[in-house]
């Protein structure tokens, strides 16, 4: 960039400030691997799980009614008509009315009832969801959440990063993080003294409403003998 000086139109080239590349490399690593945004008063806190749709058996409890009332509609109808009622109808009527409560059958299908009864309770009265961890608001309107399989991708990256492990194994849980790891260098307690580090600073970054507990193991690689 360049400006006049004076009436002879001359020109002087500002001096422009550059980083080294070692300090360029460390404000984009500092910038990638940053802690995560502090969230706004009243954002943050104990944030809940995603609710699933549950779209199928939602769909297959509807398809079902819609079945069954339709089919008892036409039966009503036909009996209106002065039609007699179906064959099902009717043995199902003299069945009901002919078998003892303490019948087999009579058990076992109310059994049946019972159970589909408290399934349909259950899921209307859970969130659904476990794959899928709630994450921090950063923003009143913004909720985000973080899918279990991707938490453990990024701690087993993270893990093989540290010096001494071969491979690594991690299992996330919504309340645990279990981390399996195998050493084939160095001593298992400076492994695991690292990898607790490392992971500790991975969970955080992650940005979790509720950062699991942290779960290390670390065992020496076993050699084949020739």
């Amino acid at each position: 960039m360049s400006e006049p000086q004076g009436s002879e139109g001359t020109t002087q080239r500002l001096p422009v400030l550059e980083k080294a590349p070692d300090q360029r490399d460390q404000s984009a690593s500092s910038a990638a691997y940053g802690p995560p945004p502090v969230p706004e008063d009243g954002a943050g806190g104990g944030e809940r799980r995603f609710w699933s749709a549950r779209r199928v058996p939602a769909g297959i409890v509807a398809l079902l009614l819609l079945l069954a009332a339709g089919i008892f509609l036409y039966d009503i109808a036909a009996v209106r008509a002065d039609r007699p009622a179906m064959h099902w109808r009717r043995e199902l009527a003299r069945q009901l009315a002919e078998r003892p409560l303490d019948d087999t059958w009579v058990l076992v299908g109310a059994g049946v009832a019972a159970a589909l009864g408290l399934w349909l309770i259950v899921l209307a009265a859970t969130p659904g969801l476990r794959s899928v961890l709630p994450m921090s608001r950063t923003h009143p309107d913004v909720r985000a959440g973080l899918h279990r399989d991707a938490a453990a991708m990024v701690l087993r990256d993270r893990a093989m990063e540290v010096a001494g492990v071969q491979s690594a194994r991690v299992r996330m849980r919504r309340k645990k993080a279990d981390v399996r790891a195998v050493s084939h260098f160095r001593e298992l307690d400076d492994v695991r003294a690292d990898l607790d580090v490392a992971l500790t600073e991975a969970i955080t970054a992650l940005g979790l409403a509720r950062p699991p507990a942290l779960s290390v193991h670390v065992a020496r690689t076993t050699r084949k003998k020739g």
